[in-house]
């Protein structure tokens, strides 16, 4: 029977029996939208539970170089090696966990909360044992790669389910971009903690360095008591920096446990049959080829690529340039908390900024805002002042690296539904192999950067470094990261997606909803 057909006979039918319909069918919709509602503390609860990946990768991405090099005294090739390694298998762990969890049966605790319950306890523990400087030197590194691996696995078996349960905490399209609004804000503000947390922690404690031959000077005009004084000194304070990245780690698994508890406890997984179909999977391969065979995801995901490259390298090396270069040792730490201040405070404008001139002008003006600034960061010696109004200058310009892709996936989604509308389901592909792409040029940018300061006779815990040491650093948060922006923008030019085409896939995008609503509600009434 056609539907048109079954609706005319169900109105008859209903018509016959005196029975009003359309009213109690607008009860009932107003019901079950209401149903469908989530309460503010719901939408927080949600929130909370972004806050650890975002709190601990700031932490990472900032504080580990510094600290594998100078804390844990590996040589720099070894920790190109974890860095890049670490990086590269955090990528991995994404879509081969997204797919098991696709399979995952639904329990009475649901599908995604017994991957977050039983993933937390692990994942904090190694988290303190990334931070953790073990008694021996021979395997140090075999150590730190283990556990960087097996934190990053856990976290993503934490994150990924997360991410999913937006599709599961409510069935309305509204209340979940709701939520995802609150999470966004939530772990905008996660990045200022994890920061503040280590940052300010780690800077308390004295930095210990070794004198060497730059500073042979000093050392020849010591008398051998000064010189044991100035050794102990030196061991003390290695003691105390070890200490204080412990209790840094520590404060954090405690911030951690606490939003997953939070999680657990404040949001409700409902079961959806539509959502837990079993479907045919599909291999990581296939998804592969469907997401850069559709031309506007694959230029927006390189174009953000070379950019991402651009503030990974900028952040992974921005502690050891204040540390040696600028001579900042005692401040690095607050220059890299105004970075995110700024950051978080700036998002609200290019919010703004984007909806009033377009997303690609805001990529354009908010990803080159950041050139001047890493101009005058390589150009500048030791002034805290000028330090202090480069982070906040830049941060603005980190603020729309951060928020502008997340605006953006959507409108490729959106364009991929219009030119395939026989597809559904793909939109946690388009998302996760993004994530994987960022993720494994991070790793290849720590990795290099690393590398170059090996090459470039890097010293570890010295307090000074030979100059070959300094222009490296230099090179890599200035030329190295503007090159790869223009780069980056030169590719956003061949970004088909502009406003014009955004507002018309909407508008289309509209009226195939619409049209999907009167059926799904005519085929209810049947």
């Amino acid at each position: 029977m056609a539907k048109g057909e079954g609706a005319e006979l169900y109105s008859a039918t209903s018509l016959l029996q005196n029975k009003p319909t359309s009213q109690d069918g607008v009860k009932a919709s107003v019901k079950q939208d209401r149903r469908k509602r989530l309460s503010v503390c719901s939408k927080l609860c949600y929130a909370i539970g972004g806050a650890p990946y975002q709190i601990t990768g700031s932490a990472l991405g900032f504080f580990l170089q510094i600290y594998l090099l100078d804390v844990a005294q590996l040589d720099p090739f070894h920790a190109s090696i974890i860095l890049f390694v670490g990086r590269a298998w955090d990528a991995l762990t994404d879509p081969t966990v997204g797919f098991l969890v696709s399979r995952t049966p639904w329990t009475r605790w649901g599908r995604m909360m017994p991957w977050i319950v039983l993933s937390t306890p692990l994942a904090v523990l190694c988290y303190v044992l990334v931070w953790y400087v073990p008694p021996f030197q021979q395997g140090k590194a075999a150590w730190y790669l283990l556990f960087c691996c097996l934190f990053q696995s856990l976290q993503t078996c934490f994150h990924v389910p997360y991410s999913a349960l937006t599709m599961f905490i409510s069935s309305d399209q509204r209340e979940r971009d709701s939520a995802t609004a609150y999470r966004m804000t939530v772990e905008v503000l996660g990045t200022v903690i994890g920061t503040a947390i280590q940052g300010q922690i780690v800077g308390g404690a004295n930095s210990p360095c070794i004198p060497g031959d730059l500073d042979a000077v000093g050392v020849a005009n010591s008398t051998l008591p000064q010189l044991e004084a100035q050794t102990n000194a030196t061991q003390v304070s290695l003691e105390e920096t070890k200490k204080a990245y412990l209790i840094a780690s520590g404060v954090i698994c405690a911030v951690y446990v606490l939003c997953a508890l939070i999680l657990v406890l404040g949001v409700k997984e409902k079961k959806d049959s539509r959502l837990l179909k079993a479907g045919k999977s599909m291999s990581f391969c296939q998804g592969l080829r469907l997401v850069l065979g559709h031309t506007p995801y694959a230029r927006l995901v390189m174009g953000f690529l070379f950019t991402s490259l651009a503030f990974t390298m900028l952040e992974g090396n921005l502690a050891l340039f204040c540390t040696y270069p600028l001579g900042l040792r005692n401040d690095f730490q607050n220059v890299l908390l105004l970075i995110m201040l700024s950051a978080t405070l700036t998002i609200p404008f290019w919010q703004w900024f984007l909806t009033r001139f377009g997303k690609k002008t805001a990529v354009y003006v908010g990803i080159s805002w950041a050139v001047p600034f890493m101009i005058l960061l390589a150009c500048m010696n030791s002034n805290v002042i000028v330090a202090y109004v480069t982070a906040i200058g830049s941060g603005a310009s980190v603020a729309a690296a951060f928020f502008l892709p997340w605006s953006m996936l959507p409108d490729v989604v959106d364009d991929f539904k219009l030119k395939n509308p026989n597809s559904s389901g793909h939109e946690a592909i388009f998302y996760s192999f993004y994530v994987f792409f960022t993720k494994f040029a991070s790793g290849v940018s720590l990795g290099i950067s690393t590398l170059s300061l090996d090459f470039a006779g890097y010293v570890t815990r010295g307090c000074s470094q030979p100059k070959a040491v300094d222009l490296t650093l230099r090179l890599l948060v200035s030329p190295v990261p503007i090159a790869m922006i223009i780069i980056g923008l030169l590719i956003f030019k061949t970004y088909p997606i502009d406003e014009t085409t955004r507002q018309n896939n909407r508008k289309l995008l509209q009226e195939l909803r619409e049209r999907e609503d009167t059926e799904s509600s005519l085929d209810s009434a049947l």
